[in-house]
């Protein structure tokens, strides 16, 4: 008789494009969202948590097909076997298209504007790399039910505030503003508006969104006949004659010294274009709002060559970019680059309603943001450990659950070692491991004398990488304290080193 073949056990892994995130990562992804959701609320933005599971034909673009119905999304089909199968359900791809639905769905119960924040995990099904994940944390806020380009002005300065809330400095980051609607009078000008000039608007825009990466020279090249790499792959350009590739190529080097100065400039490049014109009005409206509140062009400035998710928006676009260099993985100095972005979406709640309803938000990139605070130096790469109050007798456990209890109501991090005390330096290592600034010692003939030893792990490890014997004298690591004086002497070393 055959033996039953043994269940294999399951691989101890994440699945691809997924990762894992520990202690301070957490801490300081909580912390961060807390600093971001004050500033909203301080703006009068109210919070909403939406399901993370949408019907995917509520997600716009990533409808199912017959041969890849969770494209873009993971997704699947309620009672797929049965006689009817149900609806397809996805996790949510982003925090916006869950506010379309939400808004189209409560819009009578809801004021109008509605203005609402959200923070937490999207899902994508898409190929992952380095840095780039399959899960990752978006943190939003956004205005529905209002045109007024005060809505978009307050947009771009409530991320200027919210960027210096977290740790980034004035003149570390810039809010980069243009709008769509001169985008589109260019091209109007430029010849390619219209229905049958759709394919070559896209190889334009493609090529206008290329223009860090492959110059004026390669921008300049697609536009036209095409462009061949260093490879010798040739990628088909646009086919725009000099005087329509002059006016997109003006239109990207439109910015000068001043946001007056690229309005004008831009105003030019727009000609008679009704939806060109519109377009600079707004955005010298929007620079007008910006400047009485306080923010100036050193905190955010007009400038044409943001073009972000250029089929989604419809007015205003803006971009958070910090300006600092960084290292990259082999050594080399490069801009940090952006870490937030938004934009007028006044197409997206029309899906579900059949009547335009305009909106403008902002999505904030956390895990990228607390990348950089990283980079900058200014969050320790670690969180301090809770203060482990040590076990040298079971039966006194009590006595040491006072302790920490103590510890507690006066609001310092601590607990009681709770593995198998047999062996102290096993404990000292456990505190060492959880990153403890302090340990707290007390056996029998420190409980005779009404007294406990403190030891300072921070002090104690520097002082073991490089320390002489006059060092240890002058300031020990470890040193005796009545019992009553737990919470004062622990409480003094944590402030040394905030």
């Amino acid at each position: 008789m055959a033996k039953p073949k043994k269940t294999p056990r399951p691989k101890a892994e994440t699945p691809r494009g997924f990762r894992d995130y520990f202690g301070a990562e957490v801490t300081q992804r909580a912390e961060m969202l807390s600093k971001i959701a004050a500033v909203y609320h301080r703006y009068g933005f109210d919070a909403l948590e939406s399901a993370a599971v949408e019907k995917v034909e509520a997600l716009g673009k990533f409808l199912p097909d017959v041969d890849r119905p969770n494209e873009g999304v993971f997704a699947w089909q309620e009672d797929a076997e049965a006689e009817k199968a149900g609806d397809w359900l996805a996790l949510r791809y982003d925090l916006t298209a869950p506010l379309a639905r939400v808004y189209a769905q409560h819009r009578n119960e809801l004021p109008t504007p509605y203005r609402r924040y959200a923070m937490g995990p999207v899902w994508r099904n898409e190929k992952p790399g380095p840095g780039r994940y399959r899960q990752f944390y978006q943190c939003d806020a956004d205005t529905v039910g209002t045109g007024s380009v005060a809505a978009d002005a307050e947009i771009c300065a409530m991320l200027a505030d919210c960027l210096e809330e977290v740790g980034i400095e004035r003149g570390d980051y810039i809010v980069r503003v243009n709008n769509r609607k001169v985008l589109n009078g260019v091209l109007e000008v430029a010849g390619l508006s219209g229905d049958d000039k759709e394919a070559e608007r896209g190889i334009v825009l493609r090529a206008i969104d290329k223009l860090d990466r492959l110059g004026a020279d390669g921008v300049r090249a697609l536009l036209g006949e095409g462009r061949k790499d260093e490879s010798g792959d040739f990628t088909e350009g646009a086919g725009l004659n000099d005087v329509s590739a002059d006016v997109v190529m003006g239109f990207m080097q439109a910015k000068r010294d001043s946001g007056a100065a690229t309005c004008k400039r831009l105003r030019e490049l727009v000609g008679e274009s009704a939806v060109g014109r519109d377009g600079v009005d707004e955005l010298e409206a929007i620079a007008e709002l910006l400047a009485a509140g306080g923010y100036g062009p050193d905190r955010i400035e007009i400038d044409p060559s943001v073009v972000r998710g250029l089929g989604y928006y419809t007015g205003p676009v803006y971009e958070a970019e910090l300006t600092f260099e960084i290292k990259d993985e082999k050594g080399r100095a490069r801009n940090f680059g952006s870490v937030a972005g938004g934009g007028r979406y006044d197409d997206l709640v029309k899906r579900f309603t059949g009547q335009e309803v305009p909106a403008t938000g902002v999505s904030i990139g956390v895990d990228r943001l607390l990348a950089a605070l990283h980079a900058k130096g200014r969050i320790d790469t670690a969180a301090p450990g809770p203060v482990v109050v040590t076990v040298m007798d079971k039966a006194r456990m009590a006595d040491y659950q006072a302790m920490v209890a103590e510890l507690r109501q006066a609001g310092i991090r601590a607990e009681v070692y709770l593995g198998n005390p047999k062996n102290f330096g096993n404990q000292l290592k456990y505190a060492d491991k959880r990153g403890s600034p302090i340990a707290v010692i007390e056996g029998d003939t420190e409980k005779e004398n009404g007294v406990i030893q403190i030891k300072d792990l921070i002090l104690g490890a520097k002082m073991a990488e490089n320390a002489t014997l006059e060092e240890w004298r002058d300031r020990p690591s470890q040193y005796e304290v009545p019992r009553g004086d737990l919470v004062e002497r622990v409480r003094e070393i944590l402030e040394l080193y905030r």
